[in-house]
């Protein structure tokens, strides 16, 4: 039986905005009635210039490739048909998109894409976001949790886009709308609520991919769908406990800044990460509870140590069912909330 999937609600709430912005920027109007084509072996690209379908064409061939390489370790292969891209390019859009795609007896084809934004948002954010979709798509063969979904297609996001989901974050943990671990792991469609899944599933996929590695996450996922028992897929991948104690360890990390986590490889082994390291995350007040500070890793050399897109390496170590969990995080009905008295440290 067919199932067509479509990406990125968030997304299309910006896309549903272009009637109404094609209406006041005449440019962008001009823009859509002189749209020109371009073909690459994957894409079909409609843009508003020759130039700019070009850019994006060669550009989706490009995240296309190294994608895969850097989630799967190999590069896909030719699809049976091209993707088709719309894109809507503006200096004062917002960046947004939407792919679908439909799944049929272990086949993934009739891929569509729609894409907006400034020139640099769509090349650097949009265009990574729903081609990391289309590798998912292609490697599963079957809908990944939502959570997961769209929280890995956002790490791989220009990083301004990515403080964005950070500051949201932290506004809908401050407001209750964060999303019980439990109950987030169980959705298989998106939520009413769906900002809150967006900027948690993405939290939660950096914080998993920071500690094991991207393979080993796709490893956790497909364990996770394959027995739909996330307990002892969390057990086996990353030795949490349980969801709750996942959950814990998570909160206690966002409210410590988000510090940069050391890469483990099989059997406990420390690795160096291939990320590259953004400035380092400042202590942050935990409320009722003493400052939580990062403490850098003071040996070692600077190329051999554990580093991650979060800061330079520190000795932050995650909570697991090895250690007693006692979370300085706060709960309103088994949902995480920050508690009153906290700041956060995000990203600049």
């Amino acid at each position: 039986m067919d199932a067509q999937v479509s990406r990125s609600p968030r997304r299309l709430i910006a896309l549903s905005l272009l009637a109404a912005v094609a209406a006041c920027l005449p440019t962008l109007g001009a823009n859509l009635a002189h749209a020109a084509g371009y073909r690459t072996v994957n894409f079909t690209v409609d843009a508003p210039t020759p130039q700019l379908a070009k850019e994006i064409g060669d550009s989706a061939e490009v995240w296309r490739r190294d994608l895969a390489k850097e989630w799967l370790g190999k590069e896909l292969p030719r699809w049976s048909q091209p993707c088709p891209i719309k894109a809507t390019v503006a200096p004062h859009l917002g960046a947004g998109g939407a792919t679908s795609f439909v799944f049929n007896q272990g086949q993934v084809y009739d891929w569509r894409m729609n894409i907006q934004g400034s020139r640099e948002r769509v090349l650097d954010s949009v265009l990574p976001h729903e081609i990391t979709h289309t590798i998912f798509a292609t490697h599963f063969r079957q809908p990944l949790p939502r959570w997961a979904d769209e929280g890995a297609c956002t790490t791989v996001e220009h990083h301004s886009e990515i403080q964005k989901q950070e500051r949201m974050l932290i506004d809908f943990l401050k407001t209750k709308r964060g999303i019980r671990f439990d109950e987030m792991f169980a959705m298989t469609e998106y939520p009413a609520d769906v900002l809150p899944l967006y900027a948690q599933g993405h939290s939660l996929s950096q914080f998993l991919i920071s500690q094991r590695g991207k393979q080993v996450f796709l490893n956790f996922l497909a364990d996770g769908m394959r027995t739909n028992d996330w307990r002892a897929a969390i057990q086996s991948h990353y030795e949490y406990e349980h969801l709750l104690s996942l959950q814990n360890s998570w909160m206690d990390w966002v409210r410590a800044g988000r510090p940069p986590l050391q890469l483990v490889g099989g059997g406990g082994t420390m690795l160096a990460s291939a990320q590259v390291p953004a400035p380092a995350q400042q202590s942050v007040s935990n409320g009722a509870s003493a400052t939580i500070t990062p403490t850098p890793n003071p040996v070692g050399n600077v190329a051999a140590r554990p580093q991650s897109v979060y800061g330079e390496s520190t000795n932050w170590v995650p909570a697991r069912n090895s250690q007693p969990v006692t979370s300085t995080a706060g709960y309103e009905s088994g949902r995480p909330i920050m508690m009153s008295g906290g700041r956060e440290n995000v990203m600049r």
